[in-house]
């Protein structure tokens, strides 16, 4: 259990932070830019989560939120080679597996998009695609950060990929199993 007395500490006044290894970085490092985008997805999760869609969604958008967490404490603690099992948090394969077979789940209830569809529909789904873009733009930084020579374990980059795709299904069963989605017209306003 994580205990915290005071909230603000003073020592970002500067530009600086601490990674979960309590080394000092700017707080536009790559590193944090790509944990505080998985910050920002939790928010949106937590937004999607006032518009109930039924307890069994709402009971894996909130496991969801707790794994992003997780994510978060793995992109904040750089992989070391040497690093023994459970040395530091990390996302896990099994929760990633456990991602994919939601995503089939819910597609399994979905009918076939026929067109692109915008990020509209019920106020669930335009949060959940929200969480998605936001998302996907964490998946962006972890790989800036790989490109750039820093490591980033194999798991949190797949866990990021495959939550991505569930939240774009999400969305559209969020959108009464996809009856109400909202298509896209090409060309429709010339």
């Amino acid at each position: 259990m994580v205990t915290l007395n005071r909230i603000y500490t003073r020592t970002g006044d500067a530009g600086q932070t601490r990674l979960a290894t309590g080394q000092s970085v700017s707080k536009s490092d790559p590193r944090v830019e790509a944990y505080g985008a998985v910050d920002e997805t939790n928010a949106c999760l937590g937004l999607a989560r006032l518009h109930p869609v039924d307890a069994t969604f709402d009971a894996m958008l909130a496991r969801i939120q707790n794994e992003l967490f997780d994510l978060g404490a793995d992109l904040a603690t750089p992989p070391k080679p040497d690093e023994a099992e459970g040395q530091a948090l990390r996302v896990s394969d099994n929760q990633v597996a456990r991602l994919e077979a939601e995503i089939d789940a819910m597609n399994d209830t979905l009918p076939a998009l026929q067109s692109f569809i915008l990020p509209a529909g019920s106020p669930a789904a335009a949060a959940l695609h929200l969480a998605r873009t936001v998302c996907r733009r964490a998946e962006r930084e972890a790989v800036r950060l790989v490109e750039h020579g820093a490591p980033v374990s194999g798991p949190a980059m797949r866990y990021l990929n495959r939550l991505s795709d569930l939240l774009f299904v999400a969305a559209r069963y969020a959108n009464d199993r996809g009856r109400s989605e909202v298509f896209w017209k090409s060309g429709a306003t010339r």
